[in-house]
């Protein structure tokens, strides 16, 4: 397998430290591999040396010592020539010098036994069994040289001979020995030649292998790093980078821009949505303008018109129609009541945004306040020829402790709601109690909602319908401050429609319930 190859599978699994230190490591490997040849090599030349200068010693002393034993032989043969001819004996000084010689001889022998191997062990103890039996010949002829009443004996030459042969073949077989480690360590020192120099080619051709390898895999995640960046910077928040093909920093770093480029399209889809809303809601709140504008004017016109015609009609003088008269101060009445429920719906609404709406529990019956609602709502019913059907299950109803004010808002604006969008129908309003809630439902077979207009139709400044308001009347706050009472009162408040088939909305409202907040 091909170096690129291998760097290509440890990619996904090593990070970029871990690619620095692995490729740091093979080349120390590498390094290590040619000092560790190198000194092997080093080591073959000072065995090679020594055994060269050992080879040469034992040379030396072979040399020596076979000089020694020749010498020192004739200059036996010659004392004992001297001996039968003349009967001189040798003085102590010339003694001692004899046996100095012999013990010198001895000492070489124990020298070159020191440069001998397992090999040359036999060798050198048949060397020195003969040297040993000539020196003590030798020795023998010395001492017994100045006896009057002998001749000393002179060695045989068979001894001598026997020495001489025994180190001729010590000598060959130390020069053989000599012969073979020297071709053994110059081989050795040819292979760490060759290794050296084959190791040293192949470590350079290794490095920059690693080397490319390297540069060549830590581009390729910086180039791609270097992609998604870009992609990034030219609004392209969707790309990813492929965190998966590196690891430790960089495959961190990738996830850092993968995690930072979703939240930043997060945050501008959120802020996209939220322009959206924004927009909506200004929206919503010029319609709701344009509505409360029209709601405003349409019963302060009746009210300047209608006083201004009674204040014509007292200053001409004429005699009054007392029954025009009443009609028009019962318009006039009726335009300030629908005046100030505008004005009271909108600074609830204010109220409850703001959180300074407060709660008010007291003791009451519900059945009670539902009848009263319903009577004093009644002539709503004659403007779109309605009728009213109260079924208020009277037998399990009992007081409760709420507030008593805003449970009357509550039906009061749905009951407004269902006489507005309903025309020559039928209004249902019915009630009943549990165990502990009030159960409330207003129901009217008017124009309906579909689903989208009943997701939208509680939010505040909003009605079903953009046209809605011009088409029916009303500001968009009633179904608003009703959600926002129920919630108060630890109620809750739903919904049910269908195109053309009516609505129905159902409060339920804790009888009793345990804590009511102060405010809102």
């Amino acid at each position: 397998m091909r170096a690129s190859e291998a760097v290509t599978q440890l990619r996904p699994r090593l990070s970029l430290r871990g690619r620095l230190y692995l490729f740091s490591g093979a080349i120390l490997i590498l390094f290590a591999i040619n000092v560790g040849t190198s000194l092997w090599g080093s080591f073959a030349r000072n065995e090679s040396s020594i055994a060269y200068q050992e080879a040469v010693t034992a040379a030396q002393l072979t040399a020596e010592l076979e000089q020694n034993l020749q010498n020192k032989r004739q200059q036996v043969l010659v004392l004992a020539t001297l001996r039968g001819t003349t009967e001189e004996p040798l003085d102590a000084a010339a003694l001692d010098q004899a046996f100095a010689d012999l013990e010198i001889i001895a000492e070489r022998l124990r020298q070159l036994g020191g440069f001998g191997s397992e090999d040359l062990e036999a060798y050198y103890r048949r060397l020195h069994d003969s040297i040993t039996a000539l020196l003590e010949e030798w020795r023998q002829f010395y001492e017994g040289y100045n006896e009057p009443t002998q001749i000393p004996d002179v060695e045989s030459a068979i001894s001598y001979n026997d020495t001489q042969q025994r180190l001729q073949e010590l000598d060959q077989r130390q020069s053989f020995i000599a012969v073979q480690r020297a071709n053994i360590i110059d081989a050795t020192i040819t292979l760490t030649d060759q290794i050296t120099v084959i190791g040293f080619i192949a470590s350079i051709a290794i490095t920059l292998a690693l080397v490319f390898a390297m540069i060549r895999s830590t581009n390729a995640s910086l180039t791609r790093m270097k992609r998604g960046v870009e992609r990034f910077g030219s609004g392209d928040l969707t790309y990813r980078i492929d965190e998966q093909r590196d690891s430790g920093e960089i495959g961190d770093l990738a996830r850092t821009f993968n995690d930072m480029s979703t939240k930043l399209q997060t945050a501008i889809e959120e802020m996209n949505t939220a322009r959206a809303d924004a927009d909506s809601a200004n929206a919503a709140k010029s319609m709701f303008l344009a509505n409360v504008s029209h709601e405003l004017r349409t019963p302060l016109n009746a009210i300047i018109g209608y006083s201004e015609m009674l204040q014509d009609e007292l200053g001409d003088g004429v005699q009054i129609d007392r029954e025009q008269f009443h009609h028009d101060l019962a318009t006039i009445i009726f335009s300030g009541k629908q005046l100030l429920t505008l004005i009271n719906d909108i600074l609830d609404l204010s109220k409850i945004e703001t959180g300074k709406m407060q709660v008010s529990r007291e003791i009451f019956s519900p059945a009670g306040l539902l009848v009263q609602v319903c009577d004093a709502l009644s002539p709503l019913l004659l403007q779109n020829n309605n009728r009213l059907t109260l079924d208020i299950d009277k037998g399990n109803m009992r007081d409760m402790n709420s507030d008593r004010g805003k449970l009357q808002q509550i039906v009061t604006n749905l009951f407004s709601n269902a006489c507005k969008f309903t025309k020559d129908g039928e209004i249902t309003v019915s009630a009943r109690m549990s165990e502990d809630a009030l159960i409330v439902s207003v129901a009217d077979t008017g124009i309906g909602m579909t689903q989208a207009q009943q997701d939208r139709v509680f939010e505040a400044f909003t009605q079903a319908e953009s046209n809605t308001g011009l088409k029916y009347g009303g500001t968009g706050l009633g179904l608003a401050i009703v959600r926002e009472f129920c919630a108060m009162l630890e109620g809750r408040i739903t919904l049910q429609s269908q195109p053309d088939q009516g609505s129905v909305f159902e409060v339920t409202l804790p009888a009793d319930p345990t804590s009511v907040p102060a405010g809102a």
